[in-house]
């Protein structure tokens, strides 16, 4: 298999840090990349056509994107039923906190191209109105913690280590204080520590 790869991507490390607790990360070869936002990367639109990563390349040549996409099919493959559970309360558990970790990642990716432009161009309300997506979705994963053992686990951990990345100033364990030991749990696995944004 082939992953379309940056080391700085929270979903690409999302895919990659279930490959290490699935035991299949030697099975997956790495095409690292450098995409912009404003110019699409040929190698990946001929794969994806929404121009994202992570790409995944399987064995039968067949492209799979999306990350969470990309995680089931490697949970199917290695015959996993622990981090993508069966139907009921457990699944729908961890694809809520997926989705709320995923919705995060992207308002505060918006907030970070909404600051890469001219200062007379920025738009506050946008970027406030952003930025209040990932406060509530740190309030809603305080009252609501992830499980330690799901795909909804490694989203909000991989949304977390990004944001810790990109936003150090951010301050929310402050505000959340039981999702912030939650996560420093969660940070001791092999595969948290593997994975870690470049600094």
């Amino acid at each position: 298999m082939k992953l379309q790869y940056s080391p700085n991507s929270p979903y690409v490390r999302k895919v990659v840090m279930l490959a290490h607790e699935l035991g299949l990360n030697d099975r997956i070869e790495r095409e690292p990349l450098t995409l912009s936002p404003y110019e699409p990367n040929a190698a990946v639109t001929a794969l994806n056509p929404l121009g994202k990563i992570p790409v995944l390349v399987t064995d039968e040549e067949e492209s799979l994107f999306d990350s969470i996409v990309i995680c089931e099919y490697l949970a199917a493959l290695a015959g996993d039923r622990q981090w993508f559970p069966e139907p009921g309360p457990k699944r729908w558990n961890a694809l809520r906190a997926n989705a709320v970790a995923d919705g995060m990642l992207e308002a505060a990716q918006l907030m970070r191209f909404e600051s890469s432009r001219p200062e007379t161009a920025r738009y506050d309300k946008w970027s406030d109105a952003q930025s209040g997506k990932v406060l509530r979705g740190f309030e809603f994963l305080e009252r609501n913690l992830p499980a330690n053992d799901d795909i909804g686990a490694i989203a909000v951990a991989s949304t977390i280590g990004w944001l810790d990345f990109r936003f150090p100033t951010l301050q929310w364990r402050t505000k959340a204080p039981r999702l912030a030991a939650w996560f420093a749990d969660f940070e001791r696995r092999d595969s948290v520590s593997a994975t870690r944004h470049p600094a």
